[in-house]
C-alpha cells in the first residue's frame, strides 16, 4: 500500500509504529508560545471558547455535502478574478490564474457539482467574456464605438 503526496507516492506499511514526523512541525509552529495552563483565567476561557467554534465549524464543514464546500470555493476563485479584473488597469496576469483555477476545477467535476453546476458554468463565462473585453487594445480616437457592433451573441451566428 502506497500513499500519494505532491512529492510522490510513499510506501505505508500498516503494521509499522507510527513515528508521528508532523508532531515536531506543529511544535515548531507554537514555539515561544505559552501551554494552556500558563495561561491567565481569563485566556483559557477564551482559548477554550476558540476551540469549541473551531470544532463547531469543523462539523458544519462535514456534514455539508462536498458539492456545495467546492462551489464555495470556486465562487471564491470567481471574487478573485473579479477583484483583478475591476482594478485599474486590471491586472490581467492575476485575474487569469484565478479565470483558469476555476475553470480546471469545473472541468475536472463536470457533472459533479449538483444544483451548482448552472451557476458556477455561468460565471466562468462571464469571467472569461470580462476577461477578453479587457484585453481589447483601448479604442483610438479615429475608431467611434459605432463601429463594432458585434456582440457575444451575434458573434455566435457568424
Amino acid at each position: 500500500m502506497s500513499l500519494w503526496t505532491p512529492d510522490g507516492e510513499h510506501p505505508v506499511d500498516r503494521n509499522a509504529p507510527a513515528d508521528n514526523k508532523a508532531a515536531p512541525a506543529a511544535s515548531e509552529a507554537m514555539a515561544g508560545m505559552p501551554e494552556f495552563d500558563q495561561l491567565s483565567p481569563e485566556q483559557q476561557v477564551e482559548a477554550q471558547q476558540m476551540a469549541e467554534e473551531m470544532a463547531a465549524a469543523r462539523q458544519q464543514i462535514a456534514e455539508a455535502p462536498a458539492s456545495t464546500v467546492v462551489a464555495n470555493h470556486a465562487m471564491g476563485l470567481y471574487e478573485l478574478a473579479a477583484i483583478h479584473l475591476g482594478m485599474q488597469p486590471p491586472n490581467l496576469p492575476e485575474a487569469a490564474v484565478a479565470i483558469d483555477g476555476m475553470g480546471a476545477l469545473l472541468e475536472a467535476l463536470k457533472g459533479r457539482l449538483g444544483e451548482n453546476e448552472a451557476v458556477l458554468t455561468q460565471a466562468i463565462q462571464q469571467l472569461r467574456l470580462a476577461y477578453v473585453e479587457l484585453s481589447k487594445p483601448p479604442e483610438t480616437a479615429d475608431e467611434s464605438p459605432e463601429t463594432t457592433t458585434e456582440t457575444p451573441e451575434t458573434a455566435d451566428e457568424s
